[in-house]
């Protein structure tokens, strides 16, 4: 029920023009500087099979994903912490889930806050970041981007990541098959409603309940 899928897009081996020397994640992939709000929308493949995902986003607080409009993930974080809670909203099935940060990494689900919110996983191991002199695939990107190759064990993806939304336009395979794609970005300022949680007459389901008892 967790909408995770498509943050871990983002792999596979570097492609010919790339720099020789290999940069840093965190620091070639920063939310420094970012705006304080963003809304996006965007396509992106999974499990061979194409998605849709609307995204809200304020600074480091609050973050809502809407996936193929079945799926309406919350996620709430105070400000200055590292723990958040997550509530699901099933929207076909109304039912809400609610977990917390602590409970997803129990059952396994290892996501941070920074792969929820900009759409890129950190690699867990050892991996090479390079940069692209131009462009691998024929698609072009929403707005200005910088080309990287992302090389994870040997499979490498191609990220369009662009400084002013702190955002991954594209991510292709080796390939240049377009696996995430932005389709529309705005950073005004957002209404208090963008944020609401409508779960009026949905069957509330504590996961955290149930994990703690596992």
């Amino acid at each position: 029920m967790i909408d995770t899928r498509a943050f871990f897009l983002a792999g596979i081996m570097a492609a010919a023009g790339s720099q020789a020397a290999d940069l840093d994640f965190d620091k070639t992939f920063s939310s420094k500087g970012e705006a304080r709000q963003l809304h996006y929308s965007a396509t992106y493949v999974a499990d061979g099979r194409a998605h849709t995902v609307e995204v809200w986003r304020d600074g480091e607080q609050r973050l809502k994903r809407r996936t193929d409009d079945k799926l309406e993930t919350h996620i709430f974080k105070p400000a200055g912490q590292t723990e958040w809670q997550m509530v699901v909203l099933d929207l076909p099935r109304q039912i809400r889930t609610d977990i917390e940060r602590t409970n997803l990494y129990r059952i396994g689900h290892f996501t941070d806050w920074f792969s929820m919110a900009h759409a890129l996983t950190r690699p867990a191991g050892v991996y090479h970041l390079t940069a692209l002199k131009q462009a691998p695939a024929a698609e072009a990107a929403l707005g200005p981007c910088r080309w990287y190759a992302l090389d994870r064990a040997g499979t490498v993806s191609n990220v369009c990541w662009s400084g002013q939304l702190r955002l991954p336009l594209l991510i292709t395979d080796a390939a240049g098959k377009t696996l995430w794609r932005v389709t529309a970005a705005s950073t005004t300022a957002l209404p208090r409603a963008a944020f609401a949680l409508n779960d009026a007459g949905f069957v509330h389901n504590n996961a955290n309940a149930d994990i703690q008892t596992d």
